[in-house]
């Protein structure tokens, strides 16, 4: 039962993902022109191939259309992505398992376009390393038909790059964002210095808990806290963006951040799931030994 649970779950951090980057890609935008207006990698190749000036691309109403219409397009395949993903098993993954695999090329890209866009912080790239996993290891689970070791610490591999990467922004080692000490403040109601602070702390604890989960007397304390920080913090974009006057509108601008968000918390409670199967299985093993042996 555990183990169904397991799946179950994992699955639902896919569709979290899926449609949560589907909302994003509707109804606001994607990092596209990161690439498309990259001057030193494109210019020769519009102004020699194409023969357009390169201020006349980059200002061009018609082009920006195409631009905008590729990320709806991109969008809709990540809601067919997600469709696909609550119906998949093993009966039907000959036919389903294709639009997730484009849907995790597209996450993978988008994970990229976001690593350029921000000048080539690594830890922007390796902080979507759950996100972009997921739908690959969800393939493999339904193919093998359940979590194998490798699976297991593939997922420790994954939250704690997600985990190391968060941290590096929280700690200061890259410039904290001014989202994250928005956050903090409206969230905890504390000064922008204590904020500062608080993110530091939280940096450390994240460096600490991506060495925690590997170690046989601490993974499962590790887990609890991944788990529970990693929910807190998905949920804090709807917190610190809540308008009671505009209810609607405010969650609409942020609820779906923190659908996409959702699997760093529940990846760690995941593997809790499998830990206790783990150990249920094992106590069951002694009775069925005395079983056979008065049989």
């Amino acid at each position: 039962m555990l183990q169904i649970n397991a799946k179950s779950l994992l699955k639902l951090c896919v569709i979290f993902i899926f449609l949560g980057r589907a909302y994003q890609y509707l109804f606001y935008n994607a990092p596209f022109r990161a690439l498309l207006w990259d001057e030193n990698l494109l210019k020769p190749l519009v102004e020699q191939m194409f023969n357009t000036n390169w201020n006349a691309y980059v200002t061009d109403l018609s082009i920006d259309k195409y631009i905008q219409a590729s990320i709806k397009t991109n969008g809709l395949l990540y809601l067919v992505a997600a469709i696909c993903t609550a119906f998949i098993d093993k009966s039907n993954a000959r036919y389903l398992k294709y639009p997730i695999m484009i849907g995790g090329f597209l996450l993978a890209l988008l994970s990229f376009l976001t690593l350029k866009e921000r000048f080539f912080q690594y830890g922007q790239f390796f902080e979507h390393a759950i996100q972009v996993g997921i739908p690959f290891l969800l393939l493999h689970v339904i193919r093998k038909d359940g979590f194998t070791f490798q699976i297991k610490f593939i997922l420790k591999v994954l939250i704690g790059l997600t985990f190391i990467s968060h941290g590096l922004y929280a700690f200061g080692y890259y410039p904290i964002p001014g989202h994250f000490i928005d956050m903090t403040i409206n969230g905890l109601g504390v000064s922008e210095n204590m904020a500062i602070a608080i993110l530091k702390t939280a940096g450390i604890l994240d460096f600490a808990i991506s060495i925690l989960i590997f170690l046989p007397r601490t993974y499962k304390y590790a887990l609890w806290y991944a788990f529970i920080w990693g929910i807190l913090t998905a949920f804090a974009r709807i917190v610190a963006g809540f308008n009671a006057d505009f209810i609607f509108a405010s969650l609409h601008q942020t609820v779906y951040l923190t659908l996409y968000r959702l699997p760093h918390g529940l990846i760690p409670l995941l593997l809790l799931i499998l830990a206790a199967s783990v150990k249920k299985k094992d106590k069951t093993k002694p009775s069925l030994l005395i079983k056979t042996q008065l049989s």
